[in-house]
């Protein structure tokens, strides 16, 4: 497994569910969290789970993904901070639970804004910094979506596979820049690879950086149990 003492990871959405397990995970071996989210009271509680557990080193960023400006800001100081951003892991997502014929427009607006703007914007700032830098790795993660598509809400599901789309598109460009990406997803067997399946988001992102044996832009699958 790769070494992480040396590694920064951007994680949005680092309050809660994946993105919280995975800050102190991947802090745990030894790696640098810039943790962003909305919410300070779920972030300010991973930061301190990190600094209690004497490994690692994490800082709170609290921006919204779904706005340039305070991508920028978050970017930025992540890179003033740190001084380099090794990966990007998307992660900030909002689902709202109505249908087609029920969703308020400022709901579909904000399931879009975050889920699959907010990807774009930090895949676009991020993809900046490790271009300067000489390159890195971006991972999105897609969530849960093994339930039948009829069970999920329509703008949620429409949104993850728009991200899912994006990371394919975006992989030659970034490719170029020795960036590569890679999209994680419960589900969509259809669109992910066959093989490798990964047991959970750490593992993924474990054996992705440990060198660049499956192509850039691929949707690998995370069963966790």
């Amino acid at each position: 497994m790769p070494d992480l003492n040396e590694k920064v990871f951007l994680i949005t959405g680092a309050g809660r569910g994946s993105g919280r397990s995975l800050c102190l995970s991947l802090a745990a071996r030894g790696a640098t969290i810039a943790a962003n989210d909305l919410s300070p009271l779920n972030v300010d509680e991973v930061i301190r789970q990190v600094s209690t557990s004497g490994r690692g080193k994490a800082r709170a960023y609290l921006h919204d993904v779904a706005k340039k400006v305070a991508v920028q800001a978050l970017v930025n100081q992540a890179q003033d901070d740190f001084g380099r951003i090794d990966v990007l892991i998307n992660n900030a997502n909002v689902q709202h639970p109505a249908g087609l014929l029920d969703m308020d427009e400022w709901d579909l607006h904000r399931v879009f804004e975050v889920n699959t703007i907010g990807a774009f914007l930090s895949m676009q700032a991020v993809g900046r910094v490790m271009r300067e830098q000489g390159g890195g790795v971006i991972i999105n993660l897609l969530g849960d979506l093994q339930n039948s598509p009829k069970n999920l809400p329509p703008a949620y599901l429409a949104s993850r596979l728009a991200v899912a789309g994006l990371t394919r598109q975006a992989a030659p460009e970034l490719a170029a820049h020795n960036i590569r990406i890679y999209g994680l997803a419960c589900g969509l067997d259809e669109l992910c690879q066959p093989d490798p399946v990964f047991s959970s988001a750490e593992q993924a992102i474990l054996t992705l950086l440990d060198g660049p044996g499956i192509p850039s832009g691929s949707l690998l699958k995370v069963c966790e149990r």
